[in-house]
């Protein structure tokens, strides 16, 4: 890479989670091999096929970011200084994982870095008040109060694990990823991956059984 490339780079600007003006995703639909293809234009230092690439992936990043923190303003600036690394480190991408997999590295590193510089600062409020909630007309008021309390339950229980516990639970059970992404997003074995997960899950479900318990007692 040539030093106009390399400069280019580093005075990059910062990258947001993007969004279309109706605040749905972008229509863009890219194979695999056009994704590479945007890879190999970015490494060698082309701007635009790196917002190809942040296009891509920046609405899912930001969601998992989101529900790892469950702070809004927290998880765009993790989303930002996610993409600003990934721009001045995308040359050490070799190609041996995903693309998104090396992305959601990064961001599981900021999401850390993040979490340890607030960590004397007060819990922000669950998840389900920093997303629009539409509610099902087809419950009863009382049946949609109840969904609603579950979900915050469910979304405290998650929040109040530390982040080494929560963030397997978020990739695997919550965005999908098979054990062998989640394990490699995390640098851990599967195995080791695996007992995070169990141990998540059981403390996510004793905190949910200990609230329906409480509000069944009411």
């Amino acid at each position: 890479m040539d030093v106009a490339a390399r400069s280019a780079r580093r005075s990059a600007p910062p990258w947001h989670p993007v969004h279309d003006g109706d605040g749905r995703r972008p229509a863009v639909t890219a194979g695999i091999n056009h994704e590479i293809d945007l890879v190999v234009r970015a490494r060698a230092g082309d701007r635009d096929a790196f917002e190809r690439l942040v296009r891509l992936h920046a609405d899912r990043l930001y969601a998992v970011v989101l529900r790892v923190s469950g702070d809004a303003h927290e998880a765009e600036e993790v989303v930002q200084e996610t993409f600003l690394r990934a721009w001045r480190n995308i040359d050490r991408f070799q190609g041996r994982s995903q693309f998104f997999t090396w992305l959601y590295r990064i961001g599981v590193n900021e999401a850390r870095r993040s979490q340890e510089r607030r960590r004397a600062r007060p819990q922000s409020a669950p998840l389900a008040d920093a997303e629009t909630q539409i509610p099902d007309e087809r419950q009863a008021p009382q049946a949609r109060a109840e969904s609603h309390e579950l979900r915050r339950a469910l979304e405290a229980a998650i929040l109040a694990l530390p982040l080494e516990y929560r963030m397997p639970l978020v990739l695997r059970d919550v965005e999908g990823l098979s054990t062998a992404q989640a394990a490699d997003v995390m640098e851990l074995g599967e195995a080791a991956f695996k007992s995070r997960l169990h141990r998540a899950r059981l403390a996510v479900r004793e905190a949910v059984d200990h609230f329906v318990a409480q509000r069944d007692d009411t």
